[in-house]
């Protein structure tokens, strides 16, 4: 790399108000996490997104979303669930449309319960590839013609690979990788997991999003940066060879922690 990687962080439009300047000054990735729940999907978002125009004015960097989540499995077995998860990431995608969002998270759908047991059952692996697609494929669609990519992150996964493979089956550039760190770590500290930087390293060129958090390998804790036991060297060194294609987004808990972390960061010589 020719130069330090360019920190980007998650955040509400809350956040930003303050954040604004920090953001705006090099223009870093952002990731809005105010269109998560069926409340606002469901209701009135335009003045959450007239919101957001106006504090973006000037922007241009690259902006993204996180998707909404809670309860929503994309390999659900009950197809009328299934049709809910899809009606809500087009909803998703509606916002990145008035946005101008280039980037959406979702969750993988693989359970600490699913590395056990998947190779349990027959045909197990392909009915949960399967069951995403028919949850997903309006989405891609969607995706595609907007110029959005939804970034599959690590939630549960203990197997590095799995969600890796299920993005390459839909054999388009709008579905891509995303890593957690914390979820990795907790992954790695509570079940045996690999440590981050193999996630990182596994996801290799399909990696285009990494929220970055600190914690302590037992919970999904969300710390600031040096905060927890993460080996950050490794990361950053994993993440080097994409060269900026993967945004690098500081996902913390306490909002106040995310200019001290960058600039733990920038102590560090890993980022800026």
């Amino acid at each position: 790399m020719t130069s330090l990687p360019l920190l980007g962080a998650a955040m509400p439009l809350d956040t930003l108000e303050s954040l604004r300047d920090w953001v705006l000054a090099d223009q870093r990735d952002l990731e809005l996490q105010d269109f998560t729940t069926a409340e606002v999907l469901c209701g009135d978002w335009q003045p959450l997104a007239a919101r957001a125009r106006a504090l973006l004015d000037g922007y241009e960097g690259r902006l993204g979303i996180h998707g909404p989540f809670w309860g929503l499995s994309l390999a659900n077995l009950d197809f009328e669930i299934r049709a809910i998860v899809t009606k809500r990431l087009l909803q998703g995608l509606e916002v990145c449309e008035a946005l101008g969002a280039t980037q959406m998270v979702i969750h993988s759908p693989y359970t600490t319960w699913d590395y056990n047991n998947l190779d349990n059952y027959a045909e197990a692996r392909d009915r949960v590839v399967a069951l995403v697609h028919e949850t997903l494929a309006p989405a891609v669609a969607r995706a595609e013609d907007l110029g959005v990519t939804l970034v599959i992150e690590n939630i549960e996964d203990k197997d590095t690979d799995a969600r890796c493979l299920l993005a390459d089956s839909f054999a388009s550039d709008a579905v891509a990788v995303s890593v957690d760190t914390g979820h990795a770590h907790y992954a790695h500290g509570t079940h045996g997991a690999a440590p981050v930087d193999y996630y990182i390293r596994r996801a290799g060129e399909r990696l285009r999003h990494v929220h970055l958090q600190d914690a302590d390998g037992y919970a999904d804790r969300h710390w600031g940066i040096g905060l927890g036991t993460i080996n950050w060297a490794s990361v950053f060194d994993a993440v080097a060879p994409l060269d900026g294609r993967a945004r690098l987004i500081l996902e913390l808990r306490d909002k106040a922690q995310i200019l001290p972390s960058a600039q733990r960061l920038a102590a560090m010589g890993l980022a800026r």
